[in-house]
């Protein structure tokens, strides 16, 4: 039983290590059996008969711990992909496209104000006053004429009127060119958008890097679970073999009856952990295909194995975070968008004094209500002016609205300064992780050598009578733990790394003109 229950421990350690993307329940491919370090029994497969072989099982050699295969895909690989499709990654660039927008709209700002208007009004008809009613003498007549054209009602008899045209057409170009805004609002207000665009470029380049970190520490833990899985079919192994020995002893009279079906209950046992051990690495490897939102045809084989060690990290703990400090680009968003807010608090602050600006117009009106009196032609006209406006209430406005904008870019100050803090932690603490990982690997190394002597000293004393069940079933847990350790040292050395260069923002990859 304690082999079995070692091996529990796998899944939950590498579930640990998998909580960058949610588990999906779709099947996977099954996952290619691949050999681990430690030791292969001779003559008895996964699903052969035990019996009781004095003659020691060679030690397979580390380079099979976790075997890259031809065609087979790297960390590297999916970091890439993972990034390049990740959903998050796309809401990000979504949201760079619309700051973006933003910003050749505050540009548009910079333009004169430049309308026109083309109007057709019809008047209704009817008998104008005179100007001199006291001189009016007969009666009005009417000479109204169709909607094309014609003059309205005029008086008659001497009494002075005007004509009415009841068809009016108007062609009017107008420009506005706000002179104070220029220096006011519309450069603080432009300055805002550039800032929330570059803003919104560090998010996408943050949510691109942790996708495709996120992504890189699940190709690890998937090849953990594959390493996991060969270990607990070795384990099973060895449980099979232990059962094969202790039926021997049972028929030479140097073990009980409780020996034996303590060794049928421990195959049993190591046969459920081979199940779960399966069943997860076939849910490591979903977990990656969906990263990577990869093909349901497409198969993925490791590319990378778990033996050759990384090279040692190099740098120094301050050298490094000055270096995540200057970096990362959740700094440099929180910097960039407070100052956005700061600038429109600027711009919102400076609307409160009186807006200047200069207006002109030109106008083709048939008739042009500046002629009098009024004829049935086109007539030209043009005016130049400029005003000084000011609203008591907008001021106000402005005021207040200028003023929650600075303390919101304060906060953000705030949240920088917080989120350089924690960053600070962060490296020491990956720093540190790489340093323990690298270590944790040398001494699993003994670790595993230790036990691999130790089982073979105690199935040798077993075999020839001299040793107990128990002890043998003590050196075979001994030994399942030294391989999982082994194997969760060499996959914490790989996933230490990945986080130690997210932290650092070395994966981070900005857009050219950022």
């Amino acid at each position: 039983m304690g082999c079995a229950t070692v091996l529990a421990s796998v899944a939950t350690a590498t579930a640990a290590l998998a909580q960058a993307a949610p588990p999906s329940t779709l099947p996977a491919t099954p996952t290619t059996q691949l050999p681990v370090g430690g030791e292969s029994p001779q003559g008895n497969g996964p699903q052969g008969t035990p019996h009781g072989n004095t003659n020691l099982p060679a030690e397979r050699p580390q380079r099979d711990l976790v075997s890259a295969q031809s065609g087979g895909i790297d960390n590297a690989t999916v970091g890439r992909r993972a990034a390049t499709t990740s959903y998050s990654a796309k809401q990000s660039l979504e949201t760079l496209r619309s700051a973006a927008a933003q910003v050749d709209a505050a540009w548009s700002s910079f333009l004169p104000r430049l309308t026109g208007t083309a109007r057709y009004t019809r008047l209704s008809n009817f008998t104008p006053p005179s100007l001199f009613p006291g001189s009016l003498v007969g009666t009005s007549q009417t000479t109204a004429g169709p909607l094309t054209g014609g003059v309205g009602s005029l008086a008659s008899t001497g009494a002075v009127a005007f004509p009415i045209i009841l068809n009016n057409w108007l062609l009017q170009a107008s420009l506005a060119v706000p002179i104070s805004d220029y220096f006011l609002t519309i450069q603080q207000t432009y300055g805002a958008a550039l800032n929330a665009r570059d803003a919104a470029a560090f998010d996408e380049a943050a949510a691109r890097a942790k996708s495709g970190a996120d992504g890189r520490i699940l190709y690890y833990s998937w090849l953990q679970a594959i390493g996991a899985e060969v270990v607990a079919e070795e384990a099973l192994q060895d449980e099979r073999n232990h059962l094969g020995d202790a039926q021997n002893q049972f028929q030479a009279g140097n073990a009980s009856k409780a020996d034996v079906l303590r060794a049928e209950t421990n195959v049993a046992s190591a046969e459920l952990q081979v199940v779960h051990a399966k069943n997860f690495a076939e849910l490591a490897e979903e977990q990656v295909r969906v990263a990577i939102h990869a093909k349901p045809d497409e198969k993925l084989v490791p590319g990378e194995d778990l033996v050759t060690p990384p090279p040692p990290f190099p740098g120094a703990v301050p050298q490094l975070t000055t270096e995540a400090l200057s970096t990362r680009p959740e700094i440099k968003s929180l910097q960039a968008n407070a100052v956005s807010l700061h600038k429109r608090a600027d711009a919102q602050k400076n609307g409160v004094v009186p807006s200047l600006s200069a207006f002109a117009d030109g106008i083709e009106g048939n008739p042009n209500s500046r002629e009098i009196p009024q004829s049935q032609s086109w007539l030209g006209t043009w005016d130049l002016g400029a005003q000084l406006t000011w609203d008591s209430s907008a001021a106000l406005t402005k005021n207040a609205t200028g003023r929650d904008l600075q303390a919101q870019a304060d906060a953000l100050t705030a949240a920088a300064g917080n989120y350089r803090d924690s960053v600070v932690v962060e490296v020491l603490q990956d720093y540190q992780a790489v340093h323990e990982a690298d270590f944790s690997l040398e001494s699993t190394k003994r670790e595993l050598a230790s036990a691999t002597e130790a089982y073979r000293v105690q199935r040798e004393l077993f075999e020839n009578g001299r040793g107990t069940s128990t002890t043998l079933t003590d050196a075979e847990t001994e030994l399942t733990r030294a391989r999982l350790d082994e194997l969760n040292a060499r996959t914490n050395v790989r996933i230490s790394r990945v986080r130690l260069e997210h932290a650092l923002g070395r994966d981070v990859h900005l857009p050219k003109d950022q």
